[in-house]
């Protein structure tokens, strides 16, 4: 979950992070573990830092539905969708991984893992704090063993 917008009435992206864990919690959804939120420097055009945190929950719901759900308390917190991505935003709320591994129905909006899993560390600290031995079900990585392979330094290539 992210969020770079402040909101009236709520408060600044972390006051938003913690209300939004607040209002996973419901009947059908019930949240187990949340990381610390975390700062983070924005994508794309947006010049704001990001508040950014992450949650194991439970629920009997498909993916389809939960990410209805998620949806439905994104523009409860004011979320607008304008069409362009990485635009600054009151809350963002994703779904990472699924414990049956990778959905594969066919929907527009959703692929589960989550498609950038890999290659963000905003997503990949967070969710290393509370689920760092969770698989990938794609490469079959922990969770831990991702973020660690992010944060390798990289190698330089040398000129012959």
């Amino acid at each position: 979950m992210g969020s770079n917008q402040p909101l009236p009435h709520v408060g600044r992206p972390q006051q938003i992070l913690n209300q939004a864990i607040a209002a996973l919690e419901m009947d059908d959804i019930d949240v187990f573990a949340q990381s610390a939120i975390v700062a983070s420097a924005p994508l794309g055009p947006s010049r704001r830092q990001y508040a950014n945190a992450a949650a194991v929950v439970a629920t009997a719901l498909v993916p389809p539905a939960l990410l209805r759900r998620l949806q439905e308390i994104e523009t409860h917190f004011g979320r607008t969708r304008r069409g362009q991505p990485w635009q600054a935003r009151t809350l963002d709320l994703d779904i990472l991984l699924w414990s049956q591994g990778i959905w594969a129905e066919s929907h527009p909006y959703l692929s589960i893992p989550h498609p950038a899993l890999r290659t963000r560390n905003f997503v990949l600290t967070p969710a290393a704090m509370i689920a760092p031995d969770w698989r990938d079900p794609v490469t079959g990585l922990t969770i831990r063993q991702l973020q660690t392979r992010f944060n390798r330094p990289k190698r330089l290539d040398r000129a012959v």
